[in-house]
């Protein structure tokens, strides 16, 4: 009982801390990794308040330019979301796709395969894949010259890459030159681009910040003048406005960053503490547990210590004893939970999300503790039984008295509630994870999920693809369908800036998410419209026409929307476009329960058709 107690709670500590390393091991294999920082974006332009992990394309280039402290730059643009991959004569969806700059390895530390990265990227229609996507869709890494399909054109293979490691902050399988995103370029106020820089030895990072102002006034001022009536940085800030520009370690994403849109999901240093304080509490039920229970055994051992008292033992050789047993026992119970962890290993790795495996614990740092650990807990849980066994006394004990100390020991009895208490806590805190994961996974979401089925890589159809839907329309188990590149259940975005007036300043633009939609997306999903109508092929009108949810008719300050005009740059400053309002549709989520209520994101939307 003793063994196998401790099994399970050193079992379960283990487990725990292979989460917890592998938390704490993020982009620590990039060589630079101590160098490299990722430049964040915090906006407020009228009522919206951005915090972004992404920046404008020419700030990478600019600070290289401008400042010596600046070795290198890169830029990641993952916009897109997904790209379709052609294999025989079937088209993939591949996600872990991004289009990134020819100097992306002189930032990131990628092992090569075959190829040459320096220069890999140098050339429009060029891609860079990883090892796992060169063995899928070729069968082997020799494929350095050889051309893969996308849905608009071919590229040409000119390295293979080992996959990028697991505890990466993002995770890509293609990597596209740059020169093929089809982008309006040189743009200050467009924010696409994931930007990191490499600062040269010795800079800091905290002093290297300030000179962001300096970029702002030189550069996003006069730009931003061009359709905005303001005169400097301090008259945008006194109207309530702000840019500002922070570098975040590399280091430091995957645990503290709280941004839009991010490259992969990231973790919360929060977690860590929360499961660290988890495993040292299970740990030390474990130990008290092997405590109370050698403490309860004594009495069978205390004739036993009688006798060899009596016969000239001493005390410190008797602790020395009972502590040398406690270890040996934690040796056995390690080993026990070792295989017990090996076991739990790929339910646990499904439920944290994460590749871990049993080699884990015998690689830096995991294993010196794992060697120390038998010692730790053997004296740690031994130390009680031993000094209380020990203290007995012989003519006591050999006449039959042995339990009378036992039975008033306080230390036992605060071991007792402290343990009882720990575990009621544990088990209070898991019913209410339980129940707030129920919470998200039952709530009314605000559109239809069920018997709603995703058709990925209708972009292979072209031209074709309102045939298709049509086709697909003809089946008799088809109730409705619609075409979109746009749904609640993915994290794809595209912002814009809306007016309600036909000059644009800092107080009345606000930054709203722009979704592109057919006629019959609403239904489709089973939406509501509260206020107006649906887009119709009856109104050409339409093709200006837009449909808003609540929340932004309540930021345009509009009780009744429908009819009014409001006007977007379209990423173009210098010409406004108008829309009408038709519609109001009932507000609904469009992204996890879970992240909104941790960043506090605001939920809104704008839709209009294709």
């Amino acid at each position: 009982m003793n063994i196998i107690g401790l099994a399970v709670g050193l079992a379960t500590c283990l487990l725990i801390i292979l989460y917890v390393v592998n938390e704490l091991s993020f982009d620590r294999y990039n060589k630079k990794a101590d160098r490299i920082y990722r430049i964040n974006s915090d906006l407020k332009f009228g009522d919206n308040n951005l915090h972004l992990a992404v920046v404008s394309d020419p700030l990478g280039a600019t600070l290289k330019k401008d400042f010596p402290q600046v070795e290198e730059f890169t830029r990641i643009y993952a916009s897109e979301g997904s790209k379709l991959i052609k294999k025989g004569n079937q088209f993939i969806t591949e996600r872990d796709v991004a289009y990134v700059d020819s100097t992306f390895f002189n930032v990131f530390t990628i092992s090569v395969v075959t190829g040459d990265t320096n220069t890999a990227l140098n050339e429009p229609n060029t891609v860079v894949i990883s090892e796992s996507a060169a063995t899928k869709y070729f069968g082997s890494t020799e494929v350095i010259g050889k051309f893969i399909q996308t849905d608009d054109k071919p590229f040409k293979i000119t390295a293979v890459i080992k996959d990028i490691p697991d505890n990466s902050h993002f995770n890509f399988d293609f990597l596209f030159s740059m020169d093929n995103v089809e982008y309006e370029w040189g743009n200050f106020l467009s924010h696409n681009f994931h930007t990191y820089i490499v600062l040269k030895e010795g800079a800091d990072y905290k002093i290297f910040e300030k000179n962001f102002s300096k970029i702002i006034n030189k550069y996003i001022i006069p730009q931003a003048k061009q359709f905005m009536n303001i005169g400097s940085l301090e008259e945008f800030e006194k109207a309530g406005n702000q840019i500002e520009y922070t570098l975040m370690p590399l280091l430091d994403i995957h645990l503290t960053s709280d941004r839009v849109p991010e490259l992969g999901t990231n973790g919360d240093k929060q977690y860590v503490y929360i499961f660290s304080a988890v495993a040292l509490f299970v740990l030390l039920i474990a130990c008290i547990n092997f405590m109370n229970l050698s403490t309860a055994r004594s009495a069978n051992r205390a004739k036993e210590v009688g006798v060899r008292k009596v016969l000239g033992t001493e005390r410190k050789t008797l602790i020395y004893q009972f502590l040398i047993e406690s270890t040996v026992t934690v040796l056995i119970s390690l080993t026990v939970a070792i295989a017990i962890a090996w076991l739990a290993l790929p339910w646990f790795s499904e439920i944290s999300a994460k590749s871990l495996s049993i080699d884990d614990l015998f690689s830096f740092p995991i294993l010196p503790c794992l060697i120390l650990l038998p010692l730790f807990v053997g004296v740690l849980a031994g130390s009680y039984p031993a000094f209380f066994l020990s203290g007995f006394k012989p003519a006591i004990v050999l006449k039959g008295n042995a339990n009378t100390g036992f039975k008033k020991s306080n230390l036992r009895n605060a071991l007792v509630v402290f343990q009882f208490v720990t575990s009621i806590i544990l088990i209070m805190g898991t019913i209410i994870v339980y129940r707030q994961l129920n919470y998200i996974q039952t709530k009314d979401l605000g559109f239809n999920k069920d018997q709603v089925l995703i058709i990925e890589g209708t972009g292979a159809f072209g031209n074709n693809v309102e045939a298709f839907k049509y086709e697909v329309l003809n089946m008799t188990s088809v109730k409705s369908g619609t075409l979109s590149g746009f749904l609640p259940v993915f994290s794809s975005r595209t912002d814009n800036t809306f007016s309600k007036e036909a000059v644009m300043n800092s107080k009345n633009g606000i930054n709203m998410q722009v979704w592109n939609i057919d006629y019959d997306y609403i239904k489709t999903l089973g939406m509501e419209i509260i206020k107006g109508r649906n887009f119709s092929k009856e109104f050409g009108s339409d093709s200006s026409a837009i449909i808003i949810n609540e929340t932004t008719a309540r930021s345009l300050g509009y009780k009744n929307p429908v009819g009014q005009k409001i006007f977007s740059s379209d990423n173009d400053p210098s010409h406004l476009i108008p829309y009408t309002i038709i519609g109001v549709v009932k507000n609904f989520h469009f992204e996890s329960l879970l992240l909104i209520w941790l960043m506090h994101l605001p939920i809104r939307t704008l839709t209009r058709r294709y």
